[in-house]
């Protein structure tokens, strides 16, 4: 019987092999064929073709507070705790969740700002993943790191910048919120200046 059903299967193979160039006849879509069949027309997937991610597994930049929290408890990656687990900074009225992890991840930071998350930082165990295996596959994806320092490796585009930092650390920040907020530190750097010299005119 296994003779018999080896048969069958080279035979199914034979006749897929066949008519890829007809309309299946066992109703199974065109694009489940493509799957099984080699097609010539098929892209190439070039080493560096992907686009910077703005997420990890559920959890991504821009998410509301509510959001994260419902993420993290769904996650057997991490050891949420629930409110226990996030902080209010009354100084820029931002929110900082920080959490234990599992597996290769240690410890994970998510700061709010206006109360959406703009930068995720998980540390990674060095144990049980090291930095060159990290390093090798964001190039594989996202091409070489624009920025290269014995300390960190930096990807980034307009939208999203991703690190890799020593300790082993990925950390994905949104570069609008990010520029918003060197913005504002430029702006309260130049009142200080005009200040520190209006009190030296005073002499």
């Amino acid at each position: 019987m296994k003779k018999f059903a080896g048969f069958f299967v080279l035979l199914a193979l034979s006749s897929l092999l066949w008519s890829q160039n007809r309309p299946p006849e066992s109703g199974l879509p065109p694009e489940a064929l493509e799957v099984l069949i080699p097609s010539r027309n098929l892209p190439t997937i070039v080493p560096g073709s992907e686009e910077l991610p703005r997420s990890f597994r559920q959890l991504r930049l821009g998410m509301t507070l509510d959001e994260l929290k419902k993420a993290l408890e769904e996650d057997g990656l991490f050891e949420f705790r629930g409110d226990r687990d996030v902080s209010f900074l009354p100084v820029k009225e931002e929110n900082l969740v920080e959490t234990t992890g599992l597996s290769f991840i240690r410890r994970a930071f998510f700061q709010l700002r206006d109360g959406q998350v703009f930068i995720m930082a998980f540390r990674l165990d060095p144990v049980t993943i090291d930095h060159y295996s990290v390093f090798t596959s964001f190039i594989k994806k996202y091409g070489e790191p624009g920025a290269l320092s014995p300390a960190e490796s930096v990807w980034e585009n307009e939208e999203t910048r991703i690190s890799i930092e020593r300790p082993l650390t990925v950390k994905y920040i949104d570069m609008t919120v990010f520029k918003a907020i060197m913005g504002e530190a430029k702006a309260e750097e130049a009142v200080e200046i005009f200040r520190r010299q209006g009190f030296l005119n005073e002499f």
